[in-house]
């Protein structure tokens, strides 16, 4: 048996986009310990996921906490970790294969220079990152790598009370990149739209969006904002029973597209949909250099409700 370490730290978008290597890593290595290294928020998803044999934290650590890369350094040296896949494969995960220094250290796919098993691609940086992984997996003799499935994130969601027809809105995302939010009374003129074809619009958000998401249910005069009451199973669960999903460039988005949800995800200038588009089986894209000037009923008529 060997032991085997994947690095995947964040964000949510990225995990759930890892699900299927993740998963084509376990299959890979069916009869070895794997050992996943990330960060709080996705413990207890890669738990349930039971693609892990054990699951490890670390944090964003400063240059000067020399104590906390010592203690990581001896981390990684006493496991006897005979292979790396980092998948993060950002400067900070590849600082990780330097800490193995000295000495051979064990196989490593990634990008960290002198690496077992690089992915050299000098185009990778273009690619979409579920493309890229799969590439990379490939050059480390794992050929077939399937989608992302969210079928282990299962809830009740009987304590919410919705109607059978209901549809999903994420208006919310990074409060400090306003540019790639669609603007709020646009996303209440789509519910209002949802409303008169008799669909609740339900709409999700994290603690610090309960102001937006309520305006939004509130102006649309008769939505729902379920906002900081979701665990990420619920919001699978939410997904698999809407008739379909609008929401921003957001996290979110990535749980209810690869949920099987019909989705629409709206771009604006400042993020590529080429590079991070949600991956699912009914995924439709809206880009506009500025989110406001894409107009509600175009929006509405791109989206296949079920």
């Amino acid at each position: 048996m060997s032991r085997i370490l994947v690095i995947k730290l964040g964000a949510l978008g990225d995990f759930i986009q890892a699900l299927g290597p993740f998963a084509a890593i376990r299959r890979h290595h069916a009869r070895d310990e794997i050992t996943l290294l990330t960060t709080s928020p996705y413990v207890a998803m890669a738990q349930a996921s039971g693609l892990f044999d054990r699951v490890a934290t670390t944090e964003r650590l400063p240059w000067w906490r020399f104590g906390a890369w010592l203690g990581l350094r001896s981390w990684l040296r006493g496991e006897g970790f005979q292979r790396v896949y980092d998948l993060q494969t950002s400067d900070r995960s590849s600082a990780l294969f330097r800490l193995m220094k000295p000495g051979s250290g064990p196989e490593w796919s990634g990008i960290a220079r002198g690496c077992s098993h690089p992915h050299a691609n000098p185009r990778r940086d273009l690619m979409h990152t579920v493309d890229r992984q799969r590439e990379q997996l490939q050059a480390a003799g794992i050929a077939d790598v399937p989608a992302a499935d969210l079928s282990f994130l299962k809830a009740d969601l009987s304590r919410f009370g919705l109607p059978a027809r209901y549809a999903l809105l994420v208006p919310g995302g990074s409060a400090k990149r306003p540019e790639k939010r669609w603007p709020a009374d646009h996303y209440v003129a789509l519910a209002r739209l949802w409303l008169a074809q008799g669909i609740l619009p339900v709409v999700l958000g994290g603690r610090d969006e309960l102001a937006l998401a309520e305006a939004i249910a509130g102006l649309a005069n008769g939505g729902r904002s379920l906002a900081g009451e979701t665990s990420l199973a619920e919001i699978a669960a939410l997904a698999r029973g809407a008739a379909g999903a609008v929401g921003n460039d957001t996290g979110p988005m990535h749980v209810i597209a690869a949920a099987g949800c019909p989705v629409v995800v709206l771009f604006s200038a400042a993020s590529d949909p080429a590079l991070c588009a949600p991956r699912g089986p009914s995924v439709t894209v809206l880009r506009r250099d500025r989110l406001g000037d894409l107009p509600a009923a175009e929006v509405a008529a791109a989206l296949p409700m079920r």
